[in-house]
Parts: C-alpha cells; structure tokens; sequence
C-alpha cells in the first residue's frame, strides 16, 4: 500500500501517482466523455439502500428533542436527567464514529451494513418496550451504535462505487437523508406526541428500519476488499476521552447553570490532553500502516479547507436547529408542533434542492455554489439577530428557507470536494474525520450559542439573548465566506495498481 498521500495545491492526486495525459492542466479543460459512465443496477441499488437506512437513523436522532418535556412527566423525572437521552446519544457517536475508518476497512460492506442495521433496529425496539429510563438511556445508546456508522459507510460506498462525473449528483441525494431527516424529526414527533404515548416515536420507526434492514440483507453485496489491518487497543481507549470529553464539556457549558459548569470544564480539559494524546498515537501509527483513524487525508489541501468549511457551517446549522426553536416556543409561545412546522419548509428546501445542487456543481465546479452560500448563510443569521417578540412568521419562514438554501450549496460541494481527491485506502478514513468534526462541531456550536444567549438573557432579557446569539453565529460564518474562496474543483485521485 502506497503511504505517499501528500497533495498539490490544488488537493489533486497524491505525487508519484502513475502519470495522467495533460498532468499541468486544471481538471476542467481535460478531455471528458460527452456523457459521464452510467451505474450499474447494482450500484444504484447499493446506494439508495444505504440512502434509505441513513434517512431513517438521522430522523430518529432528531425526533426525541421535542419528547423531552412529556418524558420528565411520564417517567417522573427531572431536566437534568431526562437530557441524558440526548447527551448519551451524542457522546456514543462521538466515541463510536472515529473506530469507523477501521471498521469499514476489516469488514465486509454487507457486515458492516447488517451491524449498523442490526444495532439500530435492536435499540428502536427496545426504546419501544422500555418499562423506565434506565432501559430507554440503554436502548439510545444501542440506537447510536449503529446511527455512527451509517453516514461513513454511505460516503465511502459512494467513493468507491461513482464515477467521480456523477459524485456532485450523488452527493445531493445524499443531502436529502442529512437535511430532511432533522427537518422533519420534530415535526413527525410533534404529530405522534399529540395524538399517542411517547413510545409510538419509536413504533412508527422500527418498521422503516426493519424493512430497511431486510431490503439490505437481501440486495446488498460486498464492495471493494478488506484489509487485515489491527486494531490498536490505545487509540480506541483514548477515543473515550477525547471525543467523549470533548462533546460531553461543550454540551454540558452550554446547557449548564454558571455554578455547575466545572465538571464541564473538566471533561472538557482531559478532552483536549487526551486529543493531543490520540493524534499523536496516530501519527506513530502511520508510520507501520496502522493507525484507528488515519490523518494523512489532512495532507490534501482541499479536504482540510472543505473539512473547516464544513465545521463553520455545522456551528450555523446547530445554532439554527437550537436557537430557532427557543426562540418560537419561549418568546413567540408556539407550541411544539407548530414549532416543527415554521421549521418544515426550510429543511425540504435543503434536502429536496441537494440533488439539483450536485448535478451544478458537477458541472461548474465548488466555488460559485460555495460563495454564494456561504453569503447567504451570513446574511441570514444576520437577520436572525434582528428579531423581536413581534417578528412575523411569515419572515422567520422566509430567512430559515434562505439559510437551508446557503447551507445546501456549502454541504454538497464541500462534502464532494473533499473526499474526491482522496486515494481509496483513505475514503473510510476521510469520511469518518468528517463525520466525527461535525458532531464536535455541532456541540461547540451549540455550547457557545446557548451559553451567550443564556448569559446576556440574564440581564437584558430573552429577546437580547437571542440576538446577541444569532450575531455571534454571523460573525462566526464570516469566516465560512473566507474558506469558500479557496475552494477548487478537484481531479480525484488516480488509483495506484497495488491496490
């Protein structure tokens, strides 16, 4: 296996791959089929299978936010605990998602499938029967198990099995699973809620997920080859202090009173001492081929400049997905499923937009699509900070669509542009750097959104809360419009003969 994966400066193909005709011209001009290759059946198959089960997996992550209130009730609990629901579950991926580069490298594409499946379909009928909270928080955390390894098992099918022609289309669907599912986790538990018990939200998923589980077992085949790569005990302990405490400090700054935030910042210093820790125990492992989660996919240009885009972006979307409906339910008095429904129509537009969004940018390349939505995004939470007690939501709808629309032309070609250019012994790898960046993105973000909100509600009122907030998440995506600018349409890499 080649470890020489340094790019150029356009985070083309590594150097020392097996010459290409016209090597100094950029991408563009190359001479291309007047038609990309077609996909097989098969692949189609494959892909849309995956598409299904990540669809579902991300809509349950999302359903449980607007249960929380009828749960303290039900199983007589209190805040602080019932929030574990949701904290397990993000702590379990974020532990869970960086063992997937490995994963996805040791096992079969239908193993791994029928795992993810497997525990995600087990704990959604678990969740269902749950006689208390102890089995409910066993049964999340069962459910996120498999959740973490859907999205990289999805990015990495789609790596090896599209030609790079059609990868910006592909991509797009893939935004529907992303963008969708949240969209419509509140507002589909928001329906069940008021008309049934809280265990109907895992009752209506548990179906999708078997058929889902079903359709996989039966259509889905093995994809490329695995490799008898070992497990390294050290890196997967210290993936539990790194990821967990980083994600478990931030959301816990973030939600906690100024008085109990020092368990928080402790969980988030060994998070950071055991990070540093994990990195470079990678960086030894490079060395012998045989890291948990390789970091060679940073030497490519445009993967870290698409990967810091994307963090910008997630800080966005989580300030959107918890400020917004603070805002609707505490200061506008909406209820919970009239909160689901302002925030409906942006997240289709997101989803339902990705794969016209893909085929764009197949064709003109990341850096208009990025610019332009990079923009949007600032200008939009902009005008977030603008609101009062008085806003018509009529204009909430219409600013929230604006900002699903700029951040669906960030995700897809961020997503594609960075993973394009890497080799195929690092696409596991690459997909779950990103994937595990976006579930501590999203927890910082959160963390610092709900923290200043908190903190300037508490002398100036609710209002001036949330504005300070939703200023600082603008100011925050400036920076996304300065890592778009960098943004360059990338070759892929050509796959070396030993592998």
């Amino acid at each position: 296996m080649s470890t020489d994966v340094s790019s150029n400066a356009d985070g083309g193909p590594p150097r020392g791959a097996p010459a290409i005709p016209g090597p100094a011209e950029p991408a563009a001009t190359r001479t291309a089929p007047t038609t990309p290759p077609k996909m097989s059946r098969e692949s189609v198959t494959i892909i849309v299978t995956l598409l299904v089960a990540t669809f579902v997996v991300i809509l349950n992550e999302t359903i449980m936010n607007v249960a929380l209130q009828r749960l303290m009730v039900d199983l007589n609990i209190d805040a602080p605990t019932v929030q574990w629901l949701s904290t397990g579950f993000m702590l379990t991926m974020a532990v869970v998602i960086p063992t997937t580069g490995f994963i996805l490298q040791r096992l079969t594409t239908r193993a791994v499938f029928l795992l993810a499946m497997g525990l995600f379909s087990g704990g959604t009928l678990l969740a269902a029967l749950a006689p208390g909270f102890e089995v409910l928080l066993l049964a999340r955390i069962v459910q996120a198990g498999g959740t973490a390894i859907m999205l990289p098992l999805l990015m990495t099918t789609i790596l090896t099995l599209v030609p790079l022609e059609r990868r910006g289309a592909v991509m797009g669907n893939v935004s529907i699973a992303i963008s969708v599912a949240p969209a419509l986790g509140p507002t589909v538990s928001g329906l069940i809620l008021q008309n049934f018990s809280w265990r109907f939200m895992f009752v209506f998923v548990l179906p999708i997920a078997l058929a889902a589980l079903a359709i996989g077992a039966k259509y889905l085949t093995n994809i490329g080859e695995t490799e008898k790569t070992r497990l390294d005990g050290l890196s997967v302990v210290l993936t539990v202090p790194a990821f967990g405490g980083l994600v478990y400090g931030l959301s816990q700054i973030g939600g906690g009173q100024a008085g109990s935030r020092t368990p928080a910042v402790l969980a988030l210093a060994v998070g950071v001492v055991a990070l540093a820790a994990f990195v470079l125990r990678q960086l030894k492992l490079q060395k012998t081929d045989g890291p948990l989660l390789d970091l060679r996919a940073f030497t490519f240009r445009m993967f870290t400049v698409s990967v810091l885009l994307l963090v910008v972006a997630m800080i966005a979307l989580f300030g959107a997905v918890i400020l917004l409906p603070l805002y609707l339910q505490e200061i506008r008095g909406l209820k919970s499923l009239a909160t689901g429904l302002v925030l409906l129509p942006g997240g289709l537009a997101m989803g339902l937009l990705g794969p016209f969004i893909g085929r764009v940018f197949d064709k003109v390349g990341p850096l208009p699509l990025t610019v332009t939505g990079s923009v949007m995004m600032v200008l939009s939470l902009w005008q977030f900070s603008m609101l009062d007690a008085g806003s018509p939501v009529g204009w909430i709808i219409a600013l929230h669509v604006t900002l699903s629309l700029g951040l669906a032309l960030v995700f897809t070609p961020a997503f594609t542009t960075g993973l394009n250019p890497l080799p195929p012994h690092l696409y596991s790898h690459g997909s779950a750097i990103m994937s595990t960046l976006q579930q501590v993105a999203g927890a910082a973000g959160t963390a610092l959104l709900v923290s200043i909100y908190a903190f300037v509600a508490e002398s100036s009122g609710m209002v001036a809360g949330m504005q300070a907030a939703f200023l600082t998440a603008a100011v925050i995506a400036l920076a996304a419009v300065v890592l778009s600018t960098m943004m360059r349409k990338t070759a892929g890499a050509v796959q070396p003969a030993s592998h």
